[in-house]
Protein backbone atom coordinates (compact mmCIF):
# COMPACT_ATOMS: atom_id res chain seq x y z
CA UNK A 1 0.00 0.00 0.00
CA UNK A 2 1.33 3.30 -1.11
CA UNK A 3 2.17 6.07 1.42
CA UNK A 4 -0.04 9.06 1.15
CA UNK A 5 0.96 12.12 3.35
CA UNK A 6 -1.24 15.03 3.79
CA UNK A 7 0.39 18.22 2.55
CA UNK A 8 -0.47 21.60 4.44
CA UNK A 9 0.54 24.98 2.63
CA UNK A 10 0.99 27.62 4.39
CA UNK A 11 -1.00 31.03 4.74
CA UNK A 12 2.12 32.61 2.32
CA UNK A 13 1.89 29.97 -0.20
CA UNK A 14 0.68 31.38 -4.02
CA UNK A 15 -0.26 28.69 -6.22
CA UNK A 16 -0.54 29.51 -9.77
CA UNK A 17 -1.91 27.21 -13.09
CA UNK A 18 0.87 26.80 -15.66
CA UNK A 19 -1.37 24.54 -17.65
CA UNK A 20 -4.46 24.04 -19.56
CA UNK A 21 -6.24 20.76 -17.58
CA UNK A 22 -4.80 17.86 -19.28
CA UNK A 23 -6.23 14.37 -19.37
CA UNK A 24 -4.57 11.88 -17.67
CA UNK A 25 -3.75 8.36 -19.93
CA UNK A 26 -3.03 5.27 -17.81
CA UNK A 27 -2.19 3.28 -21.03
CA UNK A 28 0.23 4.84 -23.60
CA UNK A 29 -0.45 2.13 -26.01
CA UNK A 30 -3.88 1.84 -25.57
CA UNK A 31 -5.17 5.71 -25.13
CA UNK A 32 -6.71 4.67 -22.18
CA UNK A 33 -7.87 7.26 -19.61
CA UNK A 34 -6.84 6.84 -15.96
CA UNK A 35 -9.89 7.36 -13.48
CA UNK A 36 -10.71 7.37 -9.76
CA UNK A 37 -10.75 4.10 -7.99
CA UNK A 38 -13.53 4.90 -5.84
CA UNK A 39 -15.97 6.95 -8.04
CA UNK A 40 -14.55 5.54 -11.60
CA UNK A 41 -14.12 9.78 -12.21
CA UNK A 42 -11.89 10.56 -15.36
CA UNK A 43 -8.43 12.42 -13.96
CA UNK A 44 -6.55 15.64 -14.95
CA UNK A 45 -3.67 17.02 -14.54
CA UNK A 46 -2.66 20.48 -13.92
CA UNK A 47 0.86 21.76 -13.87
CA UNK A 48 0.99 24.07 -10.80
CA UNK A 49 3.78 26.47 -9.68
CA UNK A 50 4.33 26.95 -5.82
CA UNK A 51 5.39 30.01 -4.68
CA UNK A 52 6.74 30.26 -0.76
CA UNK A 53 9.13 31.61 0.96
CA UNK A 54 10.81 33.20 -1.82
CA UNK A 55 11.66 29.62 -3.69
CA UNK A 56 9.16 28.08 -6.73
CA UNK A 57 8.25 24.91 -7.37
CA UNK A 58 6.72 23.49 -9.89
CA UNK A 59 4.35 20.46 -9.16
CA UNK A 60 1.74 18.20 -11.24
CA UNK A 61 -1.17 17.72 -9.45
CA UNK A 62 -4.16 15.20 -10.61
CA UNK A 63 -7.45 16.60 -9.66
CA UNK A 64 -10.76 14.10 -10.70
CA UNK A 65 -12.41 16.17 -13.30
CA UNK A 66 -15.40 17.14 -10.77
CA UNK A 67 -12.28 19.07 -8.54
CA UNK A 68 -11.69 20.95 -11.78
CA UNK A 69 -12.73 25.42 -10.84
CA UNK A 70 -14.67 26.56 -14.00
CA UNK A 71 -12.69 28.85 -15.83
CA UNK A 72 -9.61 27.43 -14.87
CA UNK A 73 -6.61 28.86 -17.18
CA UNK A 74 -2.71 29.22 -17.11
CA UNK A 75 -2.30 32.23 -15.05
CA UNK A 76 -5.07 31.47 -12.72
CA UNK A 77 -4.31 31.88 -8.61
CA UNK A 78 -5.50 28.01 -7.36
CA UNK A 79 -5.48 26.73 -3.50
CA UNK A 80 -5.29 22.84 -3.74
CA UNK A 81 -7.90 21.19 -1.45
CA UNK A 82 -7.24 18.19 0.63
CA UNK A 83 -3.91 17.75 -1.36
CA UNK A 84 -1.67 14.77 -0.66
CA UNK A 85 1.68 13.59 -1.59
CA UNK A 86 2.67 9.96 -2.45
CA UNK A 87 6.13 9.05 -3.06
CA UNK A 88 6.58 6.54 -5.77
CA UNK A 89 9.64 4.32 -7.06
CA UNK A 90 9.98 2.02 -10.16
CA UNK A 91 12.93 0.60 -12.28
CA UNK A 92 12.25 0.93 -15.56
CA UNK A 93 15.19 -0.71 -18.16
CA UNK A 94 17.29 -0.92 -15.25
CA UNK A 95 17.34 2.39 -14.21
CA UNK A 96 15.64 3.75 -10.98
CA UNK A 97 13.24 6.61 -11.17
CA UNK A 98 11.44 8.02 -8.31
CA UNK A 99 9.61 10.86 -7.26
CA UNK A 100 6.54 12.68 -5.27
CA UNK A 101 2.74 12.17 -7.19
CA UNK A 102 0.53 14.99 -5.79
CA UNK A 103 -3.32 14.54 -5.92
CA UNK A 104 -5.81 16.79 -4.62
CA UNK A 105 -9.71 16.53 -4.07
CA UNK A 106 -10.13 20.02 -6.58
CA UNK A 107 -8.59 22.84 -7.12
CA UNK A 108 -10.34 26.14 -6.20
CA UNK A 109 -9.57 29.49 -7.88
CA UNK A 110 -8.37 32.24 -6.20
CA UNK A 111 -10.15 35.60 -6.25
CA UNK A 112 -7.24 38.41 -6.13
CA UNK A 113 -7.58 42.04 -5.20
CA UNK A 114 -6.52 44.11 -7.91
CA UNK A 115 -5.24 47.98 -7.21
CA UNK A 116 -7.82 50.46 -7.93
Amino acid sequence: MAVRIRVGLSRAAVCVAGTEAVLKIKDQQTGEVATDRETGESLYTVTVMLMEDGRAEIMKITVPESGLAAGLKPGAVVRPVELFATPWARIFNGQLSDGVAYRAARLELVVTETAQ
